[in-house]
């Protein structure tokens, strides 16, 4: 686990990239998990149902939007934008928070609950996934070429990882 920590540190020296890097990849797994409660939700599978308040559903959108807002003011008060735990829990919250807000586009863009029907997941999945996995991979290449190259040649004591 040493070794992958190093690898890490090696690639994400700089805290932009790092943080885009945190923010993409939260954005795509967040995503998938949203994307498979709300179908367990929908198929009436295991404890999770959706969030009411006084009968009105309240859409993931509106989690979304308020971690947005949250992430927002903190980085305006310029808390966490330098290298810190501060800015990588900002980066991930952000991610989170837009991809709960994105997988609701088509509510925003129908001003309708049109979340399982036809036009609110063909292409607006196609995109966010694609979106989600060229993010991860511009911000991540040189991290993942690192681990390919660390899996196949073990690198030896004294090297750049060690």
């Amino acid at each position: 686990m040493g070794a992958l920590k190093r690898l890490y540190q090696f690639h994400f020296r700089n805290e932009r990239r790092e943080r885009l890097f945190l923010a993409s990849v939260a954005f795509l797994i967040t995503f998938a998990i949203v994307r498979a409660i709300t179908l367990t939700i929908r198929l009436e599978i295991g404890p999770l149902r959706n969030v009411t308040a006084g009968g009105l559903h309240v859409h993931h959108l509106v989690w979304g939007i308020l971690l947005l807002l949250v992430v927002s003011y903190v980085w305006l008060l310029e808390v966490g934008v330098g290298s810190s735990w501060i800015a990588s829990l900002t980066a991930i919250a952000f991610g989170v928070g837009a991809a709960l807000t994105l997988d609701e586009f088509a509510l925003w863009l129908n001003l309708s609950d049109v979340y399982w029907a036809r036009q609110g997941r063909q292409s607006i999945d196609a995109v966010l996934i694609f979106g989600g996995l060229l993010s991860a991979g511009v911000w991540g290449w040189p991290f993942f070429v690192g681990i390919a190259r660390f899996v196949r040649h073990k690198p030896q004591t004294g090297g750049a990882y060690e």
